[in-house]
């Protein structure tokens, strides 16, 4: 038998959900039955599988040990790396990192551990703001994924609580992101929102759109001004309005006007030549509104942005014509 006493960073969620969360290796079908016949207890009682905890809560567990993982295998690395980030702005909820391109946001299925993930773990440890061993069901996590050649602002949750609110604002559109792009060629207005549909084939890790609505495709919308025009370039602020994998560099790539240095949705051969690593493209602001009266109420209208010049590839459209070699980030 294993108990546990409900922290902070427990309550608030689902019994189930807890139970999974602390207990690897049992099957759901299981779980729900041990649930059922009294084998998990909530304070000394038959529950609910959909109870939210409270803070102070016993969870008793008479299961079997073999169903309990043993603690992550990163947990000790965390105490050996030196973290690098490069923080935008932190309070003690939440943080807002700059990812660099070519930085994984989470380990992959190859297994690499050396992830932007990993180092905010390292970082809040090192902070005493991260206890491992002393959370059952919670760690620190990325609220948003940025593919690994593209570079921009994650957000970070420190807290159960952060993290569940966080996550809310950007399911319900309360999170608005906006992105530094170049494209090939002078698009044809000033600014405009394009609105398409699009279908994901996991197999490739591509996505197909599409003008019309067909079965399997989704509807996206992408916001976007020019900022800049130099020879057959131009740089662009795009917003999302739905966010969708690859949206921006197919969606552009779909009228007419693919990412700078993107060989998946272009033809980047010049590119490279010129120095572009990888695709021009950079998440570089985020806006909150509307977020209530939870714990991140906050940052009710406030945004953060990092500065256009910062970006490794907008500095092209702002000095005199080079096309030597430039350094990505």
């Amino acid at each position: 038998m294993r108990s546990f006493v409900i922290n902070k960073n427990d309550s608030g969620q689902r019994l189930d959900k807890f139970v999974t969360k602390s207990v690897g290796g049992l099957p759901q079908s299981l779980m729900y039955k041990f649930i059922r016949t009294k084998k998990i207890k909530l304070n000394k009682k038959r529950a609910e599988p959909s109870v939210i905890l409270n803070e102070g809560d016993l969870v008793e567990m008479y299961i079997k040990d073999a169903f309990f993982e043993s603690p992550e295998a990163d947990t000790e690395a965390l105490f050996d790396i030196t973290p690098k980030l490069d923080i935008l702005y932190e309070d003690e909820n939440i943080i807002l990192l700059n990812k660099r391109p070519g930085v994984l946001v989470h380990e992959d299925e190859e297994g690499r551990d050396n992830t932007l993930l990993m180092h905010l773990k390292a970082y809040l440890v090192s902070k005493g703001e991260y206890d491992p061993s002393s959370e059952v069901s919670f760690a620190p996590a990325l609220c948003n994924r940025i593919d690994r050649n593209t570079g921009g602002i994650v957000i970070g949750a420190k807290n159960a609580a952060a993290l569940r609110e966080m996550n809310a604002m950007i399911r319900d559109g309360k999170v608005s992101k906006y992105y530094l792009c170049a494209v090939h060629g002078i698009m044809p207005k000033k600014e405009d929102i394009l609105k398409a549909y699009l279908k994901k084939d996991s197999r490739t890790n591509t996505v197909d759109i599409s003008d019309r609505q067909k079965p399997g495709y989704r509807e996206i919308v992408t916001g976007y001004r020019v900022l800049s025009e130099k020879r057959d370039r131009s740089l662009l602020e795009v917003r999302l309005y739905t966010g969708r994998t690859h949206q921006i560099r197919a969606h552009l790539s779909h009228i007419g006007h693919p990412l700078v240095g993107d060989g998946k949705y272009g033809q980047n051969r010049d590119d490279r030549r010129r120095g572009y690593k990888y695709q021009a493209l950079y998440s570089y602001k985020v806006a909150f509104g509307n977020g209530g009266e939870g714990e991140l109420g906050y940052l009710d209208g406030r945004s953060f942005s990092l500065p256009r010049d910062s970006v490794w590839f907008s500095a092209d459209f702002f000095k005199p014509e080079n096309d030597g070699a430039r350094n990505n980030g």
